[in-house]
């Protein structure tokens, strides 16, 4: 315990408190002991967050004191724990449902499940559009939904890769004006009870190609709507019909001009805009149509799911390959749910309802606070929670992990072999399971919530030294600009360009030690795959092939000055790095911590957090003199516990001082 009294002659107390504001700071006045009823409720708000009981109150006042041991003891309440994830959560930032976005593109929903989003262009033609729920996709030919046309009966179910393929079609909404069939309608090309009638009418007979059968939610079933081009978009209030007598089969520009034509709707999604053959392996939906698939049923149940109940899946949805049978391209990659072969592979696994990525975004926050939980449990040395390679799954993560899911949305290697993973169901959401990551791991400090929340190097920086060594970057009250024309204002290097020197010098070469993580996402970059110069990468660059096929997007691939010239086919995180710098990536965090245990920082922030955490306030410049070097090297001494400095803090006369 600390106590500072003062001995000064009372003559000199009188004149300190006849000082000014400043002198408030002075921590020399006699220390008034506390009441015990007192000291309890503020240690017990305090450690455990809730006010003693009635029988603690009346166990100490006939104990007629509070002890370190009590304290210590107060320390393994399960409350405590929860109070320091509490503060942990806080001093982390531990929260990513603003950073990861699920923009529902990767999302399954309703029945059939099915895609919905923007990647349904690519799939139907049409975006939020899904598939056939009324055709079964291997029955393809025994119900055609539109029957009165010709050729209304699809050639083929899947193709010979087993690719699913159109069952049905409507008229895209964005090219036509689709109005229902109606006895009761006042236009006369709407006066039929469904399609066959109007097929069967000399005047409007010629429409009978763009009457289409749609879905009713109203109805419960499929109706008869007549699909025209829409008078009211400027696209397409021009097309004419084609032939110009008879029954109709495309729309076309007046005069035989060329631009926007609309044919009508069938089962081929192989022709390319121009109509030309696609190659193998790519599908393209015509212009003006959605062309829908079928599903499948299925006793295979999602791996979210909580029934045992057949399912219905869309049947691009339900398929399971690794790689498009056509052209070898992966499926395992953010690309499959805009390929017609991918599918969302086994038990769903790729794909998500809103209910999983909740699930997921929840749990990727609480794992730091696992992580600093068991070192702060088990008193271990504090800063373990930034080194250690131990972490925890609960089932969500498990899933995640083990099963390659969630492709699309998180960018994120497994951090352990699948071997090494505890297997926890998905729906084991409250269940966490300790294991070990792989070395490249450090403590909360390359968990995906630390990454995610802090999406660039420059911003991981910045939460290391805010939270950890309680300090803030700014320039010096004294720092000065050159001239606006002065050539050290165009320095790419902000290592160097005056002005952002004064904070980048410092935040540059420590931003290396993240340098082999990803920016925006929580992906690892092995040098196996990401090595430090890639000669494919450099070659593209070098050809002025910025893109390389999507392969290079890590890689300096443009030059801007010498240094980037000379950097082309770079893993970005090198560029402008010296050789001491590069010796921070392959470092990583871990390098960064042990650097920073030398210099005392750590302590001394850790010391200012608890104190400012648990006296309601920081420290002032006086008790920052008395307090803080003491603090700091009896925490060192003691093996960095974090118990042991909060039994100091709170047993301390600044502590008991608290009105």
């Amino acid at each position: 315990m600390f106590s500072v009294r003062c001995l000064a002659p009372l003559a000199s107390a009188a004149l300190l408190l006849a000082l000014p504001a400043a002198a408030e700071e002075a921590v020399c006045a006699p220390v008034a002991k506390v009441p015990l009823e007192r000291h309890l409720r503020q240690l017990s708000l305090d450690l455990l967050g809730r006010p003693p009981t009635m029988e603690e109150y009346k166990a100490f006042q006939a104990k007629g004191s509070v002890t370190a041991d009590d304290v210590r003891k107060m320390m393994k309440d399960e409350s405590f724990y929860t109070r320091m994830r509490e503060f942990h959560r806080a001093l982390l930032r531990s929260n990513i449902n603003g950073s990861v976005q699920g923009n529902g593109d990767y999302r399954v929903s309703g029945t059939p499940l099915s895609f919905a989003g923007n990647n349904s262009n690519a799939l139907r033609g049409g975006q939020s559009q899904r598939c056939d729920g009324e055709i079964a996709q291997d029955a393809c030919k025994a119900n055609p939904q539109d029957a009165h046309q010709d050729n209304s009966t699809p050639p083929a179910c899947r193709d010979a890769q087993g690719v699913p393929l159109p069952v049905s079609y409507d008229y895209d909404p964005n090219f036509y004006q689709c109005r229902q069939l109606d006895v009761n309608a006042t236009e006369p090309e709407l006066k039929f009870a469904d399609c066959n009638a109007l097929k069967a009418n000399a005047t409007y007979g010629k429409y009978v190609n763009f009457c289409d059968n749609r879905y009713n939610s109203t109805a419960g079933k499929s109706v008869g709507y007549l699909c025209l081009p829409d008078p009211n978009k400027n696209t397409t209030n021009v097309l004419v019909a084609s032939p110009a007598t008879g029954v109709i089969t495309a729309w076309v520009q007046p005069g035989g001009g060329t631009g926007l034509r609309l044919d009508r709707c069938g089962f081929d999604i192989s022709k390319d805009s121009g109509g030309k053959d696609l190659p193998l392996g790519k599908w393209r939906p015509q212009t003006g149509c959605v062309q829908r698939e079928g599903y499948v049923t299925t006793a295979v149940q999602p791996y979210w799911s909580t029934t045992t109940d057949p399912v219905k899946v869309c049947a691009v949805e339900a398929q399971d390959r690794p790689t498009n049978p056509y052209t070898g391209e992966s499926c395992e990659t953010a690309r499959f749910n805009g390929d017609r072969s991918c599918g969302c592979g086994d038990k769903m696994r790729r794909c998500e309802v809103s209910d999983v990525h909740t699930a997921r975004v929840a749990a990727f926050n609480e794992e730091p606070l696992f992580i600093t939980d068991s070192v702060v449990r088990n008193d271990e040395p504090y800063f373990n929670i930034l080194t250690t390679r131990r972490s925890y799954v609960n089932g969500p993560l498990s899933e995640f992990y083990r099963q390659r899911q969630g492709v699309g949305v998180f960018s994120v290697k497994a951090p352990a072999d699948s071997a090494v993973l505890p297997a926890v169901t998905y729906a084991s959401t409250t269940q966490w399971s300790e294991y070990v990551r792989d070395s490249t791991h450090s403590g909360v400090l390359t968990t995906p919530a630390f990454l995610y929340r802090f999406p660039t190097q420059r911003a991981r920086v910045n939460e290391f030294y805010e939270a950890f060594l309680c300090k803030h970057f700014a320039p010096a009250a004294d720092a000065s600009l050159p001239p606006p024309d002065d050539a050290c204002n165009r320095e790419n290097n902000l290592a160097k360009r005056c002005g952002c020197n004064y904070c980048h010098a410092t935040i540059e070469p420590t931003g290396a030690h993240w340098g082999r993580y990803a920016e925006r996402s929580a992906l690892f970059l092995s040098p196996d795959q990401f090595p430090r110069l890639d000669v494919k990468c450099r070659d593209c660059a070098l050809n002025g092939d910025t893109g390389c096929g999507g392969e290079c997007s890590q890689y300096v691939m443009q030059a801007f000055d010498g240094d980037g010239a000379n950097s082309l086919g770079l893993l970005k995180t090198y560029l402008y790095r010296t050789a001491d710098e590069e010796k921070n990536i392959e470092g990583g965090p871990q390098a960064l911590v042990r650097r920073m245990m030398e210099t005392g920082d750590l302590e001394r922030c850790t010391v200012k957090r608890i104190w400012n955490e648990f006296l309601g306030r920081a420290m002032t410049a006086e008790e920052q003199r008395l307090y803080l070097q003491t603090l700091s090297q009896d925490f060192a001494k003691n093996n960095h516990s974090l118990k042991g400095l909060i039994e100091q803090v709170v047993m301390s006369d600044a502590y008991r001082r608290i009105d």
